[in-house]
């Protein structure tokens, strides 16, 4: 069994389809209606819900989270022991919540099918801000989409609702719910089982190993947002799945002279702050990671674990030498991450395999990270480039370059990194660097890029790292486009 909140009512099930999404649960078992679903994808928006949970702050106190998910992306299971505010919970007493008020009076919908996806991002945006913010809203807003308003009064409506925002009905039950989450907290390992489809909801990486052993056809449920897509875009059923999300030990991040440690269930928003703090461009790359809701959903681990070759993580992770820790059963081995990509959506996990955490160096001053896409936000990279170079009295004594999009797996470029070691760190080597690169590269083309684009645009970042680390005044990092 699991059990959640929906707002204030308890939900207790079990015997519930496992495959089944938040976004038909709540339209076709519950009759909540205001809840769209748009693309089925996580790109539209228009299934936007907000999920509470319990969160311990910096000075020890218990409050509520409040984070924006992609309904569509969301498997049941994984709302076990958290709170689910959908746009039908806003509304209180009679009276429009001050969000959907600031739609009103700023003129922010039309058709307003977009409308309700948009109101539970502002109102995690209000949760989360203590004044009006630009750049909070653009990026709280940038994973919703509207296809007749236009963005501008959407855009006065946050600022006018993160404006001495008044007092709701969320914040003065918020004893209330802190005391009810609480007494739903998991306590054992959770499920759902239709009989046929089961997912189980373990607590504890021991208990994850002894399932994923009892179980190995599972699959590893974590943010669901690439999983997900197997069911609403491929139609296909998930038999038995794990879902890793409850397990609290892969969702630190530890800090250390040397290095960082993260969890593999870690969500890409909770990365932000100790990857951007030791490595700018890794968090400006972050913010460009699909939407804000994907980030909330989407896990370090799974950008990994999902073997794609156009995900954002791995390259950045292989340029800096970051590494995996692989468990099974009782048994853990380190990996160096770029050991873990065999082939296209082939790794060195073996059966009932998975990993705990990624290993993260610290102290690379010279790492740079690039993504090459059609849209600054909520886009697919064309091309991802991270350069990690050392160079002593101007001397390149080590090189990682890596790549994304290039090839089928983040892969070194090892002709490129064996020209530049050794070499005089100036404009001549980076050229041959550049004519190295096709060597170690014969991309694709498909609707992102030509492949004649791909190699260009990787020699062309190349160059771009030269120039930026001559000038290191030139803030151009992370903005290209295709």
């Amino acid at each position: 069994m699991i059990q959640f909140l929906i707002n204030q009512e308890l939900r207790s099930e079990h015997d519930l389809d496992p495959n089944l999404t938040v976004l038909n649960y709540l339209r076709e078992h519950l009759g909540k209606s205001g809840t769209k679903e748009g693309c089925a994808s996580g790109d539209c928006g228009a299934c936007t819900v907000v999920v509470g949970e319990l969160h311990t702050d910096e000075q020890g106190a218990e409050q509520i989270r409040y984070r924006s998910l992609n309904s569509c992306l969301t498997f049941v299971s994984s709302l076990h022991g958290k709170q689910l505010i959908t746009v039908e919970d806003l509304k209180h007493q009679g009276q429009l919540h001050s969000v959907q008020q600031a739609m009103v009076e700023c003129h922010g919908s039309q058709c307003g099918f977009c409308t309700p996806g948009f109101v539970m991002s502002l109102f995690a945006l209000q949760k989360n801000s203590d004044a009006p913010d630009s750049a909070k809203a653009h990026e709280a807003l940038a994973g919703n989409l509207c296809r007749c308003t236009g963005y501008r009064p959407i855009l006065a409506a946050a600022e006018q609702a993160c404006c001495n925002k008044p007092q709701d009905q969320f914040d003065s039950r918020e004893a209330q719910t802190i005391a009810r989450l609480k007494a739903i907290a998991p306590t054992q390992t959770g499920e759902l089982n239709s009989g046929d489809k089961r997912c189980l909801v373990p607590l504890t990486v021991a208990d994850l190993a002894d399932l994923y052993d009892a179980y190995p056809q599972a699959r590893l449920l974590a943010g669901g947002t690439d999983l997900a897509l197997e069911v609403t875009q491929f139609h296909r059923v998930l038999p038995v799945m794990i879902y890793v999300g409850n397990i609290e030990a892969m969702k630190r991040i530890e800090t250390f002279d040397d290095r960082l440690e993260i969890g593999a269930a870690t969500a890409l928003s909770d990365c932000y702050s100790a990857l951007h703090h030791e490595y700018p461009d890794f968090g400006d790359l972050l913010h460009r990671f699909a939407s804000l809701q994907i980030r909330n959903q989407g896990t370090l681990g799974g950008n990994i674990g999902n073997a794609s070759p156009i995900g954002d993580s791995p390259p950045l992770l292989i340029a800096l030498g970051a590494q995996i820790v692989l468990c099974k059963g009782n048994v853990r081995r380190t990996l160096a991450l770029e050991d873990y990509f065999i082939d296209y959506r082939v790794t060195a996990r073996q059966d009932s395999e998975f990993i705990e955490k990624i290993i993260v160096p610290k102290g690379h001053a010279l790492f740079r990270a690039y993504k090459v896409s059609k849209r600054l936000d909520d886009d697919i990279s064309a091309v991802c480039a991270a350069f990690n170079l050392k160079i002593d009295n101007g001397v390149i004594s080590d090189a990682r370059v890596a790549f994304g999009g290039m090839a089928a797996t983040p892969k070194r470029a090892q002709h490129c990194e064996a020209l530049l070691i050794g070499a005089t760190w100036n404009s001549a080597t980076v050229e041959k660097a550049c004519a190295a690169l096709a060597e170690d590269f014969t991309p694709l083309s498909d609707f992102r890029a030509s492949k004649e684009y791909r190699l260009l645009s990787a020699q062309n970042l190349l160059r771009k790292y030269f120039i930026e680390l001559q000038t290191p005044h030139i803030e151009t990092r992370v903005t290209a486009y295709v």
